[in-house]
């Protein structure tokens, strides 16, 4: 081997031994750094992302919560306006029972004071059977002639009752019997109760005495003969 050759091998075997060089000692000190800043990086994107899940979720359910409380109460504000209402009614419909109650008693009590004497059921109806026959006179009460109306003024002024003198209030007056339980005695009207345009008495059997219109005048007719709308007692 030359001297030349021994040199230059000793050079390269020199050189491979050498530790790296500054620049390159840099160069992967940079890339480091920067490769533990992006996983750092991404570490915050995950954990920043998963707070704003986390504060959603809680959102969330903050506003769930206040929508079933808002539901809870509505609900509970409607029930407690159902109730009230429901006793309302309640104690309206006692109060009606409580004042047809004290309207029976007080007419049962009248009926009572009116059947002793002369002031009785039938006194009405023979005062009405005397005057079949008469004639029908608008806005007659008597004693010859009667319209509907003041034939039953007339009758039961007999036995101590004012009437109304004409059919619509007559028909308002007394307490409303169905045509199924009617009784001697009770006021028959045609039409409307408070806009009857006609009015008679049952007296039983059946039948009916009212001063009917100019052509007939007073009669007693059977109830199929002229149907009545609806009847009131009055004693």
């Amino acid at each position: 081997m030359s001297a030349t050759g021994g040199v230059l091998g000793a050079i390269a075997f020199t050189t491979a031994m050498s530790p790296a060089s500054p620049l390159a000692d840099k160069a992967s000190a940079k890339s480091e750094a920067a490769a533990e800043a992006g996983a750092v990086s991404n570490v915050g994107h995950t954990v920043a992302g998963s707070s704003a899940r986390a504060a959603d979720s809680l959102q969330t359910t903050a506003l769930q919560y206040e929508v079933r409380q808002a539901e809870a109460k509505a609900a509970e504000r409607a029930q407690d306006a159902a109730q009230k209402k429901a006793d309302a009614a309640a104690e309206r419909k006692a109060e009606a029972r409580e004042k047809a109650a004290d309207a029976r008693s007080s007419r049962s009590t009248a009926r009572t004071d009116l059947s002793s004497g002369s002031g009785n059921v039938s006194s009405v109806i023979s005062f009405l059977k005397a005057q079949v026959g008469k004639s029908y006179v608008l806005g007659a009460s008597g004693p010859s002639s009667f319209d509907c109306s003041g034939l039953t003024q007339a009758a039961f002024k007999q036995v101590g009752v004012s009437l109304p003198r004409t059919s619509q209030t007559q028909s308002l007056e007394g307490t409303p019997v169905s045509m199924d339980a009617l009784q001697e005695g009770d006021l028959l009207y045609w039409g409307g109760r408070g806009s009857a345009y006609h009015i008679g008495v049952y007296v039983g059997g059946g039948k009916f005495i009212g001063a009917q219109n100019s052509s007939t005048g007073v009669v007693e007719k059977p109830l199929d003969y002229d149907p009545p709308s609806g009847a009131v007692r009055v004693l």
